[in-house]
């Protein structure tokens, strides 16, 4: 992997978890209402983007595309929503690790059980590996109803980083979406979703008050989320993937710092301990 390369998805990395990181700190908030904002603003960011790929020649969508985007928008909208709920009941530096880790697990697992790939010795390892980080970041002190719930959220979130994972390389291969489609669509789909919730009830109210609290961190996570993809599709452009996506993992040791040093969530030896495992897993995984 060249240097160019390697700055880039580094950057990615540290992008990823910083976006969370401003999740983290609006999980005080209603998430429904953030999700909705953060979809929003960050459509409006991909717009531009979008709009001068179709202009310049690239190639449109068809009923098929719409649907399998459709379907991806779904699994990324539970994935922000369990997410956001997730942060509301634990710390970043756990379940950012158990969600990023349990997601290439489950992956993993999908491609054996139904697309016919068997790991080897390797692969299998860093299942293993991932396994044992989560179940270390999960027996810290005796974890209370919060940390038990922090967790299980965490776990739920994984299930849909699997989903789309395996679904949105379909989706970009198979139906050859191009990426920055795919991604503002998602954006643009997200917001439709959650504006009747939004602005149809209850929420209505909060919505002014989320905004004059949580403007800076709305803003930063929309423009951070499509910056850490694009940087990511980059790298991936003129890198191979097996190179590639390991180095994006040091995104779990960025978070569990974060969380450590700015949040002061405590614990952190240990916490940094299991990311690292976690983070030897995915690599290995990926390495296999």
């Amino acid at each position: 992997m060249s240097l160019f390369a390697l700055a880039l998805i580094l950057t990615s990395a540290v992008a990823h978890a910083c976006w969370n990181l401003l999740s983290k700190q609006a999980a005080d908030t209603d998430g429904v209402v953030f999700v909705w904002m953060v979809a929003a603003a960050s459509a409006a960011v991909w717009t531009p983007g979008a709009l001068g790929y179709l202009l310049l020649g690239g190639t449109g969508l068809s009923w098929a595309d719409l649907g399998v985007i459709t379907a991806s928008t779904t699994l990324h909208l539970g994935y922000f929503m369990f997410l956001q709920r997730g942060y509301r009941h634990g710390d970043l530096s756990m379940v950012y690790p158990i969600a990023r880790g349990t997601g290439p697990l489950l992956a993993s697992l999908v491609a054996v059980l139904f697309l016919g790939e068997r790991p080897g010795l390797a692969g299998i390892a860093g299942i293993g590996l991932i396994g044992v980080g989560v179940f270390l970041l999960s027996m810290a002190r005796r974890p209370s109803r919060q940390d038990l719930s922090g967790i299980g959220f965490g776990l739920v979130t994984g299930v849909f980083i699997a989903a789309y994972t395996v679904w949105d390389k379909q989706v970009v291969s198979a139906f050859a979406v191009a990426p920055i489609l795919l991604n503002y669509f998602g954006d643009l789909g997200r917001t439709l979703v959650l504006t009747a919730p939004v602005l149809g009830g209850h929420r209505r109210g909060l919505v002014l008050p989320v905004w004059r609290e949580h403007r800076a961190r709305v803003l930063g996570a929309a423009v951070l989320m499509p910056l850490s993809y694009l940087l990511a599709l980059t790298a991936f452009a003129f890198s191979p993937i097996s190179a590639v996506a390991p180095v994006r993992e040091v995104s779990v040791l960025v978070a569990v710092l974060l969380g450590g040093r700015l949040l002061a969530e405590g614990d952190l030896t240990r916490r940094l301990l299991a990311a690292g495992v976690i983070v030897g897993g995915v690599v290995t995984i990926a390495l296999s």
